[in-house]
């Protein structure tokens, strides 16, 4: 009896390899962004470069995409303590949150196209759409994950498991990467000009 308990111990102690291959995951993206900047100073050394100043709306999105980050951990917090309610409006304000960071973008990219920054004019232009494109696409995939969790949170019934708070907590470290990710490309963006 001893040795089944000893071995369910030792078992939750072992890192959830779902959570592990998101790591992995998470961690090619730490290297394709870091490519990626890397390839802009590089160009950027070489002369002949745009300048130009991020938009407002780039400043906005980034307040956005942390108030995101900061009501999906109460509503993971909520979850874990079964406030069903504030586990569901927690969440859908994080969904929320996240498309008005995707508008925040697409509005910031027309104004930069509107300002004479393209993908044709100078390599600068390009990078820069690369760079906050790639970004934007990651987050329609936090976004698709975060509305699957919405459905879940609001059709199935509140109660707590290790697999659903597993899968919740999935959601919570991807979407607090996509966060931290963009700050690092927001401050990169403005410094390296």
């Amino acid at each position: 009896m001893e040795a089944t308990a000893f071995r369910k111990e030792e078992g939750s102690k072992r890192l959830n390899p779902q959570l592990f291959a998101l790591w992995v995951g998470m961690a090619s993206m730490v290297m394709l962004f870091g490519a990626f900047t890397s390839a802009y100073i590089v160009k950027q050394g070489a002369g002949n470069w745009l300048q130009f100043s991020l938009p407002f709306s780039f400043y906005i999105s980034t307040l956005t995409i942390i108030a995101s980050s900061f009501t999906l951990h109460l509503g993971y917090n909520a979850f874990k303590s079964l406030q069903s309610d504030k586990y569901k409006t927690m969440l859908l304000v994080s969904t929320m949150l996240a498309f008005v960071f995707m508008v925040l973008q697409y509005q910031g990219w027309m104004e930069m196209y509107a300002n004479g920054v393209d993908m044709r004019a100078n390599v600068g232009g390009s990078f820069f759409y690369l760079i906050t494109g790639a970004h934007a696409a990651h987050v329609l995939g936090g976004i698709t994950v975060l509305l699957v969790t919405c459905i879940y949170a609001f059709t199935l019934p509140m109660k707590f498991s290790e697999v659903r708070r597993n899968k919740i907590e999935m959601v919570l470290h991807f979407w607090h990467f996509l966060g931290a990710l963009w700050i690092y490309l927001f401050v990169f963006l403005n410094v390296i000009r």
